[in-house]
């Protein structure tokens, strides 16, 4: 074998097991596993998960708060800042940025990304062109997955539909869009979902980013995705306006998204940030619905959207922040909803980005993460060190520490 990693927790039983990596596999996970490794590691009692993923990211449009700030803190203001900003961008300024937020990110322990890289005739095209670059420079690391996102829309940026053809002949793996930020929603889909039936991908949407439910067209899309045979294959990103909508309203919704199978990206960092603003007291949280939506049957599913940018002018590229945060913001502290927290960035998102030998099992791709807590149901609320991350069995982040405490006896 090539890696044993000894006294380690898989799952919530706390029983410690061995787990052997052969050949980029898991070989064998049980007890007493044979100490016949080139490299064997003791866990010491500590907790053993799948890597993170990271399933909702803007790397091209990172580490960018102070070139321009947002001053109010609205989407309307980093939405026209960032407009603004990325007729600057050049090639070497977006791969600078996005490798290094790229590396806080697998330094953490993601081991999966599903990132949207943005193009448009003003910003240009080179943006993408980096993005699929660094998804090949980093596939030791990361397995990552590309979405040809029109940010600024396509009716009404000219010129863009092109780029969305250009950009799935380049081989981006999924198909975004933004219906709300386009002049008709509906024909903006009709675009969407004919580009992916032509390439055979699946859908990611920037989907009801508003604090009330005017308008919202998530209804649409979930019935598009079964007439047009796209149960599934559609993913929508924050999908704020469903915090708006009554129980009454809500319920059926919901169980039309169910029957879609449409998997919903909870994105709290942002959405706590720029959502709200005009209320005056009882200031919304302005977050989906998690709890419901969970409930209800929908993927749910926790990620970062941005980091350090007008959007989100915080974050480090860690999931376990993100996945903290989300439970006092979606009431998951309680006995009955804590445990569904850690498979919203591990499992459920490995569902929706369709990686099939994902997790921690014999015979699956050897990819894991050990973390500094010796119980599996404090994995999250821990916000424990990332104490090494294998990717297809080999180690790929180690961290070294060293505290010195003199407790009292």
């Amino acid at each position: 074998m090539d890696i044993l990693l000894k006294n380690v927790i898989v799952d919530e039983s706390n029983e410690l097991v061995d787990i052997a990596i052969e050949a980029g596999t898991f070989k064998k996970i049980g007890k007493n596993v044979p100490e016949d490794a080139t490299r064997v590691i003791d866990g010491g009692g500590r907790v053993v998960i799948p890597g993170l993923v990271e399933s909702h990211i803007h790397l091209d449009k990172a580490l960018i708060a102070d070139r321009l700030p947002n001053k109010s803190g609205t989407l309307q203001e980093a939405l026209r800042v960032t407009a603004e900003l990325k007729s600057t961008f050049t090639r070497e300024d977006v791969r600078e940025r996005a490798e290094q937020a790229l590396q806080m990110i697998i330094k953490r322990g993601t081991t999966h990304i599903r990132t949207h890289a943005e193009f448009d005739p003003v910003g240009g095209f080179h943006g993408f062109e980096v993005i699929m670059e660094l998804k090949e420079r980093y596939k030791d690391f990361v397995d990552m997955q590309v979405v040809a996102f029109p940010q600024e829309g396509i009716l009404k940026s000219p010129g863009t539909e092109e780029l969305m053809y250009k950009a799935m002949d380049m081989g981006a793996d999924v198909v975004g869009g933004i219906p709300y930020n386009d002049t008709d929603p509906k024909e903006h889909l009709d675009i969407v979902f004919e580009i992916a039936k032509k390439y055979d991908k699946d859908i990611d949407l920037h989907q009801d980013f508003k604090d009330d439910s005017e308008g919202q067209t998530i209804e649409m899309v979930a019935q598009r995705a079964i007439d047009e045979g796209y149960v599934g294959r559609v993913s929508v990103g924050h999908l704020t306006s469903l915090g708006a909508v009554p129980d009454e309203q809500l319920k059926p919704i919901i169980e039309l998204m169910a029957k879609a199978q449409i998997n919903v990206m909870a994105l709290p960092m942002t959405d706590l940030h720029l959502g709200g603003r005009h209320d005056e007291y009882n200031v919304r949280r302005a977050v989906t619905p998690i709890r419901k939506l969970r409930d209800g049957g929908v993927n749910v599913i926790v990620a970062t959207n941005n980091i350090r940018n007008p959007f989100t002018p915080y974050g480090n590229g860690d999931l376990m922040q993100v996945a903290m945060l989300a439970i006092p913001v979606g009431h998951l502290g309680g006995a009955d909803d804590l445990h569904t927290v850690l498979p919203m960035i591990t499992k459920n998102p490995a569902k929706t980005l369709k990686f099939e030998d994902y997790g921690i099992q014999e015979g699956n791709s050897a990819t894991l993460v050990l973390l500094d807590s010796h119980r599996y149901q404090d994995a999250v609320i821990d916000i424990p060190d990332r104490l090494m991350v294998v990717k297809r069995g080999k180690v790929t982040v180690e961290l070294d520490k060293s505290i010195q405490v003199d407790w009292p006896e």
